[in-house]
């Protein structure tokens, strides 16, 4: 059986991941929606790259944040647990 806590994290990852590919999809639309506009009005002049390149850096950074930086958080939050539980049953 799966206890609350455990279903709580279960949860909340997932509300993360869904929320890294919302974003990533609002990313994709707009900045196509950006690029189209600016092919019909001007396309000898190319500025929907600057939105694309900043708003990219954002996509990265929440990506980072939801696939990798998750893990290692993680990992080191149960290792400083036990270094900690060590510790107080070394000093008991």
């Amino acid at each position: 059986m799966v206890d609350q806590q455990q279903f709580q994290e279960v949860k909340q990852r997932v509300q993360q991941i869904s929320g890294f590919y919302q974003h990533l999809t609002a990313y994709v639309l707009i900045n196509t929606g950006l690029a189209a506009i600016n092919w019909i009005a001007n396309p000898h002049e190319i500025w929907f790259i600057y939105p694309l390149i900043g708003w990219g850096f954002g996509v990265a950074a929440h990506c980072l944040n939801v696939f990798v930086a998750q893990g290692r958080l993680k990992s080191w939050e149960e290792k400083k647990i036990r270094e900690w539980l060590e510790k107080e049953s070394r000093t008991n």
